[in-house]
């Protein structure tokens, strides 16, 4: 029978000072005495643990607590200096970029305008908007702002899109130009000179839903979004489902009752769910009706408000909606009828500019259409939900590395050790 492989010095600092940081992060500022207790360790384990976290940069005095019996004690935090990640969404018109240092302050954001640009090094593009981000960081705890590109730890690009793991390029995304090519992740970070992951906007989505959304708590739920595009993310057992080609969730391409199919009118042709309740469809929805707007966003929320108000056009536009839910309801029911999900999470601009009201008709329609019957809610990650699992991932990976690597050295004699790193999880 073997016997367990006692820890190494090493190991146990390295447990303890992950344990430690993860308390300072989520409970800090602390003092010697909060975080022993905290953590479970004795006050000579914990002083001895906190001289190391300082040594390393990871740990910084953040001033004294008076007031208290006893002499006063030095509060301690994490040094959000000790590492920064950036977060981009990509977009036909634009890259949008957000930096957080590594308590997930959110120090900086940029946005670099791409419109009409067809052909272009997009290894350029994404560098020049990182470069902008970078000079805004503001740090809080150095007399000079900004970073340079290459400090980052991490960069994940959410886009349209989803890279095929047997072939490293991204599908899916014909509608971004540029962006097909050969091993597009490491042309990226070769590139750009920082670890970068590409990941699908509306699975970055579903991660931020999962962490602060209305999907926290649940293991198995599916997101649908819909703006010009539509697209889904399913998470079951608690884990995003990619698929085989990274295109789970790429509903936009489903064939839809009442819609084109891709043999009638062409790959390239609108066709299926999307050709059923895009954009473009949307808008001809609003409009059959006498409902305006610049986009199908704004005339869905035209249309909820003239519902909601009673005036002349309140006939018109409950008629409407209904129609619009009906055809989202269409392709959800494929949707949950297969997956049987906890619940379903619907974000993305026509879907938010609908409301509650949007929410109710599409539910009830969908509830006629399959057995299973789960609710629906609205998203309520505020900001840009993109961005948000974005740097929800980014830091995921760089803690691992910035605080795994803290109590992971070696004595000298043995050689040192090397810098673990944990790949991007879903």
């Amino acid at each position: 029978m073997s016997q367990p492989t006692p820890g190494t010095p090493s190991l146990l600092r390295a447990i303890n000072d992950r344990a430690a940081l993860m308390v300072l992060l989520e409970r800090g500022p602390l003092t010697r005495p909060e975080l022993g207790a905290l953590t479970g360790l004795s006050k000579p384990t914990a002083s001895q643990l906190l001289s190391r976290l300082q040594e390393a940069g990871l740990v910084v005095l953040d001033g004294i607590r008076e007031g208290l019996p006893g002499r006063t004690a030095e509060l301690y935090r994490i040094n959000a200096a000790a590492a920064h990640v950036a977060a981009l969404d990509v977009t036909p018109a634009r890259i949008a970029v957000a930096v957080a240092d590594i308590t997930g302050t959110v120090v900086s954001e940029y946005r670099l305008p791409t419109p009409g640009r067809a052909g272009g090094d997009i290894v350029e593009r994404v560098r020049t908007a990182l470069e902008g981000a970078c000079a805004a960081v503001k740090t809080g705890d150095s007399a000079e702002d900004g970073i340079e590109v290459a400090a980052l730890r991490r960069a994940v690009i959410g886009i349209g899109g989803a890279v095929d793991p047997s072939t490293g390029r991204l599908g899916y995304a014909a509608h971004i130009p540029g962006w097909h090519i050969p091993d597009v992740v490491g042309t990226l970070r070769d590139g750009v000179g920082v670890p970068v992951d590409v990941e699908n906007d509306v699975n970055l989505v579903a991660q931020a839903e999962q962490a602060r959304g209305s999907a926290r708590g649940h293991q198995d739920y599916v997101l649908l979004w819909a703006d010009e595009g539509i697209g889904s993310a399913l998470v079951l057992g608690g884990r995003l489902h990619r698929g085989a080609t990274g295109g789970a969730g790429e509903v936009g391409y489903m064939p839809a009752i009442g819609a084109p199919t891709a043999r009638e009118v062409g790959r390239r042709a609108d066709h299926g769910f999307q050709a059923l309740a895009g954009g473009p469809a949307v808008l001809r929805i609003m409009r059959a009706h006498g409902l305006r707007g610049a986009t199908a966003a704004a005339a869905v929320q035209n249309a909820a408000r003239a519902a909601e108000s009673g005036g002349r056009l309140a006939a018109a536009a409950g008629e409407a909606l209904r129609e619009l839910a009906s055809r989202l309801a269409v392709g959800l029911a494929a949707i949950t009828a297969v997956v049987d999900p906890e619940i379903v999470v619907l974000s993305g601009g026509v879907l938010l500019a609908g409301g509650d009201t949007l929410r109710e008709l599409v539910e009830r329609e969908l509830h006629t259409l399959t057995i299973p019957r789960p609710p629906l809610r609205l998203s309520t990650v505020e900001g840009n939900p993109v961005l948000a699992g974005a740097l929800d991932l980014a830091l995921d990976t760089a803690r691992d590395e910035v605080f795994g690597s803290a109590g992971r050295r070696e004595a000298p004699e043995r050689g040192g050790s090397p810098l673990v790193t944990t790949p991007l999880r879903p």
